[in-house]
């Protein structure tokens, strides 16, 4: 079974290692940039050194006069007046110019590769991942928390990034260096480069194996920093319940403890990731030390150079080292990303939410006529929420649907505008399925006030206008008036231009639905849906948007949810919903008459007074 997991998990990240390839190719002139950025300064800093080791064998000629002259290199030779100090500045300002280009170098490869990872990548492909969530059905987001999902559009997308310019191009780096330090070493001497390396193989175990010990860490990482946001931000929404409970200290400590856990899971990384880069630096010194033993050796017998064949060599070799020790960099910065990129791709793979129909038709004004019949509908496999719905709302008729908690109002209404499709059955609208329409024609239908309405951090204005962004002021201005909340809106400091708190926190409950109802009429839609509107508000409140809903349901088909009979009276018929099943139909005056969880509910809304 092990074996099993283990092939499937390797071959998931073969999987994601060439979908991250293809996202690279994407940007393969920029990397090309950069690729040749980099070998422009690895050969920089071989002048440099090769400078150097010039320098030090014509200084050791100088001293030393042997029967085999100092050779000047690229058949250079300085005019026979020259100084030994002149020659050794020529030589020491080619070092310097060498170095001054490459921190020039260094730091437009540091730009080129920011413009890339940060301005390129991550603003588009977190652009592709927001426009994929809007894709993606209510299923996908009832089964993701919001923490997660901002977690993944943040620091999941960083991640992805960072196998562009953290893994691909330091590893293309690491592979051309490393085999221009090795063909340098190789030309100075063959038999001390052998030997000079010949830890390499260990080395590159160790770091693999680092790598596979690492790749769970940074899952577990990922899923603790979810926990974390989705804490935050439920704590955050909460503030209000919190304080007005005094439970300041609870909520402090349940932070923390999330906090805690990520600290202590980082903190179990980052000692494993500081047993890597000793052991890593250790295991380098072998080559060097093998460098001074035979090296030393060659150098005083006169085989290999001191200053071209032995400083070089040793310069060569610590550059070689550095970038195996980049190995482990990129073994760890690959984890990242195939941890990051897994999430990342699990959105954009998702499976579209509500497919449209090949050939769906356009919805000109719908008359309104909507039926259900034999709707079975369940939010998971195995919790059915509607059972055998068969039922027939006229066009322009006002139908109120009540029923005890749980009893599947909210999700009966939900299949109108498509938010999901029934697991059995059909919904119609005007005589056809409603999958036979486009998708965006049937919600432009529909007007949806929900229990809690959202308003946006904008104008009210904007938020007035948000289904419809192209009306004109005149036609907002009337939508506030039908909803009854001009009258308020004229009062706010900067009356329509006013800016809203988030979600509307400087409103009423009540101004903030009426907001809500302004915005559904502004849509003019065929079906107007009014998800208990009047569920916090308090008994005035309820009136004033009761008063306005009359105005706006004219002529529109209605359904509406409500606990409180104020509002149901209002309706041409009335649906009593328990158990996911129609229990009855009727007029106030018929189910008020008859024994039931309506009259039962009536009556202990009226303390026991017979309706």
């Amino acid at each position: 079974m092990r074996d099993g997991e283990g092939a499937a998990g390797r071959s998931r990240q073969m999987e994601l290692l060439g979908r991250l390839l293809r996202l690279a190719g994407e940007y393969w002139l920029e990397c090309l940039g950069l690729l040749a950025l980099q070998v422009a300064l690895l050969s920089l800093g071989l002048a440099g050194l090769a400078a150097t080791g010039w320098a030090i064998d014509y200084l050791r000629a100088t001293l030393d006069p042997g029967p085999a002259a100092f050779r000047f290199p690229f058949g250079w030779t300085p005019a026979p007046d020259w100084q030994p100090f002149e020659v050794l500045l020529v030589l020491g300002g080619i070092v310097f110019a060498a170095a001054a280009l490459r921190a020039g170098l260094s730091i437009l490869n540091a730009m080129a590769a920011n413009r890339l990872g940060q301005r390129r990548i991550v603003v588009e492909l977190r652009a592709r991942v927001y426009a994929r969530m809007q894709k993606l059905s209510f299923r996908f987001f009832d089964t993701n928390a919001t923490g997660s999902l901002i977690n993944r559009v943040t620091g999941d997308v960083q991640a992805v990034r960072l196998f562009v310019d953290g893994v691909l191009l330091q590893a293309v780096g690491v592979i051309i260096s490393g085999c221009i330090y090795l063909a340098t070493m190789i030309r100075i001497h063959q038999g001390l480069a052998f030997a000079c390396l010949a830890y390499l193989p260990v080395l590159l175990a160790v770091v693999v194996l680092f790598a596979r010990w690492l790749r769970k860490d940074y899952e577990e990482g990922r899923d603790r920093m979810d926990t974390l946001v989705r804490t935050f931000e439920e704590l955050a929404r909460g503030i209000g319940v919190v304080k007005s409970f005094g439970l300041e200290p609870w909520a402090a400590g349940r932070f923390l403890a999330s906090n805690e856990a990520v600290t202590a899971q980082k903190r179990r990384l980052f000692g494993k990731l500081t047993v890597l880069s000793p052991l890593v630096s250790l295991l380098n010194q072998i080559g060097m030390t093998i460098l001074l033993g035979y090296g030393g050796v060659l150098a005083i017998r006169g085989e290999i150079p001191v200053g071209t064949g032995l400083l070089v060599f040793a310069g060569v070799l610590q550059q070689l080292s550095a970038q195996v020790n980049a190995i482990g960099g990129i073994a760890d910065n690959l984890q990242q990303t195939l941890t990051g990129a897994e999430r990342v791709y699990e959105i954009l793979d998702a499976p579209d939410g509500l497919p449209e129909r090949p050939g769906a038709l356009p919805l000109p004004r719908a008359a309104g006529e909507i039926r259900f019949e034999g709707v079975d509908f369940r939010f998971e496999p195995k919790a059915t929420v509607l059972q055998g719905i068969d039922l027939v709302i006229r066009p322009g008729e006002k139908v109120a649907l009540v029923g005890p908690t749980g009893s599947g109002k909210s999700a009966l209404v939900s299949l109108i505008p498509r938010f999901y499709d029934p697991d059995r059955g059909v919904v119609r609208l005007d005589g056809r399925d409603l999958r036979d329409w486009r998708l965006e024609d049937v919600r432009r239908q529909v007007g949806v006030v929900f229990q809690e309405s959202f308003l946006f951090r904008a104008s009210v204005a904007a938020n007035i206008s948000f289904g419809n962004p192209s009306a004109s002021r005149e036609a907002v201005e009337r939508a506030a008036r039908l909803a009854s909340a001009a009258e308020f809106i004229e009062r706010l400091p900067d009356g329509y231009d006013s800016v809203l708190h988030e979600n509307g926190a400087n409103l009423s409950g009540g101004q903030r639905q009426r907001l809500a109802l302004a915005r559904a009429i502004l849509l003019d839609p065929a079906i107007l849906i009014l998800d208990d509107p009047t569920a916090a508000v308090d008994a005035g409140t309820e009136q004033e948007i009761l008063t306005a809903m009359e105005g706006v349901m004219a002529g529109r088909t209605t359904v509406l949810i409500a606990h409180r009979f104020s509002s149901v009276r209002r309706a041409d018929r009335i649906v009593v919903l328990d158990g996911g099943r129609i229990a009855a139909v009727g007029t106030h005056r018929e189910l008020a008459a008859v024994p039931g969880y309506y009259r039962d509910a009536l009556l202990a809304e009226k303390g026991g007074q017979e309706p």
